[in-house]
């Protein structure tokens, strides 16, 4: 076990300075947007109708040039082209697993980078986005935390990621096709689980996922939306009334003693108050379970003692357990457990009357899978450090 890291790193929060020129209407609510068309020219009274125009143009058909936007008169076309732009962060490097996953290395304002992951499966794909960039959490088994916090994305940014893999996976709709007349969405879930931890990020996570749901837009279920805290209590319940997505909790030990060293944020909210704040949680419900995460950590949490005291610990909140393999990365402090403990593991937990379903990984061999995401750009400047100390300069 590793010594226990801090709660949180130390973080200078410095007022992000709006670039100049035009204004980026990506990551605008509606409200956000009506309210930036009146204050450069929109008329009042057209303003409602102007923003459904231009909403669905943005997120329905995933078109970028005002020019394209043939609903619109010409004049207000070239008005908005002067004063607006429609754009997203820019993906900089691809990677392709051999099971098919995709991980797209992203590149923000400020040239800071994120990753994203897209993870198909036979009939749907599940998008991996990233809230922050560098995360100020420094849970020990993930990769991510051994990144300082730079900044919050955007609402903008967060919700690009989902436009530039629809981009990617060429699924926006065409002129004259109906949503969904062709099969399955390729992009058909949204994770809230790459870099950074969203809770610390609520208002831009809360407008980018709003966006997402939009009927008129990329109209994705909230029921497929899953957002994964660390366990911020206060902001939990904020999450059921403002977000009303489905809800999972980075958990991984039965007890204070070994979570304090595995999630640190947890000495500030213990296990007792993150579990009371789940029994309270308004869309928790058989039908609605709260998704517990558990990544599965060689002779750390992965005893039968710890199945048990898990199951006593969950007990009357509707729930699955979600089992993760550690996927390891260089200098990681820990090791998988044996694929016969996980099995054991969640046997104990499946005859408890719990789902247990054990995650297969995916993306590892380029660094995709639950846990190892870091930019290309941090993970390069730490090799370089290990390379110095290692020659003695």
């Amino acid at each position: 076990m590793t010594e226990s890291a801090p709660i949180t790193q130390d973080v200078l929060t410095i007022p992000r300075k709006l670039p100049e020129g035009p204004i980026n209407l990506v990551g605008l609510t509606r409200d956000a947007l009506r309210d930036t068309l009146i204050a450069h020219g929109t008329p009042e009274k057209q303003a409602k109708m102007r923003v459904n125009q231009i909403w669905q143009w943005i997120y329905q058909w995933g078109v970028r040039d005002f020019a394209a936007m043939t609903n619109l008169s010409k004049a207000y076309r070239a008005e908005l082209a002067e004063k607006f732009v429609i754009e997203l962060p820019e993906i900089v490097d691809r990677q392709v697993s051999a099971d098919g996953t995709r991980k797209y290395l992203v590149r923000i304002a400020g040239g800071h980078e994120v990753e994203t992951v897209y993870i198909p499966e036979e009939d749907r794909g599940t998008l991996c986005i990233s809230s922050q960039v560098g995360c100020t959490l420094t849970c020990s088994f993930c990769h991510t935390g051994t990144q300082k916090l730079v900044r919050n994305l955007t609402a903008g940014e967060i919700i690009g990621q989902v436009m530039l893999a629809r981009d990617d996976l060429d699924e926006w709709p065409k002129p004259g096709v109906g949503m969904g007349t062709d099969g399955p969405r390729l992009l058909s879930n949204i994770v809230l689980m790459g870099m950074g931890e969203p809770l610390y990020n609520f208002e831009n996570v809360r407008d980018a996922m709003k966006i997402a749901m939009d009927g008129e837009g990329i109209a994705l279920s909230r029921r497929r939306i899953t957002l994964s805290t660390s366990g911020i209590v206060p902001e939990i319940h904020k999450t059921a009334q403002e977000i009303g997505c489905m809800l999972a909790v980075s958990f991984h030990a039965t007890t204070d003693a070994v979570r304090d060293k595995l999630v640190p944020i947890n000495r500030k909210w213990n296990i007792a108050a993150l579990l009371d704040a789940l029994r309270a949680y308004p869309k928790a419900s058989n039908s609605e379970r709260i998704t517990f995460e558990y990544v599965m950590l060689k002779d750390v949490n992965d005893s039968d003692e710890d199945a048990r005291r898990l199951v006593q610990l969950i007990k009357g909140i509707p729930a699955k357990i979600n089992l993760i393999p550690f996927n390891e990365w260089p200098g990681a402090p820990h090791q998988r457990s044996d694929w016969d403990r996980i099995e054991k593991f969640a046997d104990i937990i499946y005859k408890a009357g719990y789902a247990s379903p054990i995650r297969t990984p995916r993306g590892e061999d380029i660094m995709a899978a639950c846990g190892q995401l870091k930019s290309a750009t941090e993970r390069q400047r730490k090799s370089r450090r290990e390379i110095e100390a290692e020659a003695g300069l």
